[in-house]
């Protein structure tokens, strides 16, 4: 088979005997170039197959209008979420968006960062990985005045722009809650603390367990990656003994749905003998039966923030000489898993 050659504006321009700079301005909707001209360009253009070169046009004016995404899991809600967000609103600014995962794996985003600086993105956002605690291989970007923006899972001690969630108090109004609705044996299913998310949401369900006198227990406590596999087995060591916990404050609205799951195996009631609390609103703790309580993090307001940061830093990249955290507000959604025994009134004789 032989190689296929790409068309250039150069095949446009002798196919209609026009200037090559007379193609050029009219594919590119130049006010200069008449509505016939440019129809019959761009006809041509599709004729014969014309593919812009984006790349070519990037390292001639330095920008590629193309912004790159990490995120842990596309598969989550969350992330798939905000990542929507992101694209919707990175389009209204004229960017595109190359979004990459993780998977949650430290060396492979170490080798997005760096792909993704090789194909020169205006711009980088990232939610880091569960156990990113070095983060050294952003400062390629850093040094080189290549704006980057932090989200959700963010470093600490770094100075970069961060917006992230109010995730200490989503820990300790979840953790309220429950006390507030009887509970005094509160588990709590965590992530591991090497993520800002799991350090917070954990100092928030001590900070709300201490102002109601009870014990903060280390058999109550659990960290792991959220999966449901993870959840399951967790759910296997809580039950395997009694006294059951009569609360769960889980960090992730999958492991509060495979604890829902599994105390209906066992036969344990759900609000009535354990009350059960989720984290990021995913629609499926709506549907679910009973429906399960969580903390909105408000993904929309995160993106929309997320891009209007990113684009005030592409704008003007030597603005900021420290930057300030950014906290979204988060909601906790009172639903059926968490609620209150019913009261029976007396019936008068």
């Amino acid at each position: 088979m032989s190689k296929r050659t790409e068309k250039t504006i150069v095949d446009i321009a002798e196919e209609l005997n026009l200037s090559v700079s007379t193609v050029s301005r009219a594919l590119n909707d130049n006010p200069n170039i008449s509505a016939r001209t440019k129809e019959k360009v761009k006809k041509m253009a599709r004729k014969l197959g014309y593919r812009p070169n984006a790349l070519a046009a990037g390292l001639r004016n330095n920008k590629s209008k193309t912004i790159g995404l990490i995120v842990p899991r596309i598969s989550m809600f969350f992330p798939a979420t905000i990542s929507t967000i992101i694209q919707n609103k990175l389009q209204e600014y004229g960017y595109h968006l190359i979004i990459c995962q993780s998977n949650d794996s430290y060396e492979q985003e170490i080798a997005l960062v760096n792909t993704l600086y090789s194909a020169r993105v205006d711009g980088l956002v990232v939610s880091t990985t569960l156990y990113t605690t070095d983060f050294s291989h952003f400062d390629i970007f850093r040094t080189n005045n290549i704006p980057v923006v932090f989200f959700d899972r963010v470093p600490k001690d770094y100075d970069v722009k961060v917006i992230k969630g109010d995730d200490y108090l989503g820990g300790y109004l979840a953790t309220s809650h429950l006390i507030e609705r009887g509970c005094r044996d509160i588990v709590h299913i965590s992530g591991p603390l090497s993520c800002n998310l799991y350090v917070e949401r954990v100092a928030g369900y001590k900070k709300a367990l201490q102002q109601h006198q009870i014990p903060v227990r280390k058999n109550r406590l659990f960290y792991q990656e959220l999966t449901r596999e993870s959840a399951w087995q967790t759910c296997k060591k809580i039950f395997s003994q009694k006294p059951y916990p009569d609360g769960i404050f889980a960090s992730n609205d999958t492991t509060a749905i495979t604890v829902m799951e599994y105390c209906r195996t066992i036969k344990v009631k759900v609000p009535e003998e354990l009350k059960i609390v989720g984290y990021s609103n995913d629609p499926r703790t709506e549907i679910i039966s009973p429906p399960i309580s969580s903390v909105d993090q408000y993904p929309a307001m995160m993106g929309e923030r997320v891009v209007a940061a990113l684009m005030e830093l592409i704008n003007s990249p030597t603005a900021a000489t420290k930057f300030t955290p950014e906290i979204i507000p988060i909601q906790l959604l009172e639903r059926e898993s968490s609620a209150a025994p019913v009261k029976h009134g007396r019936k008068k004789k």
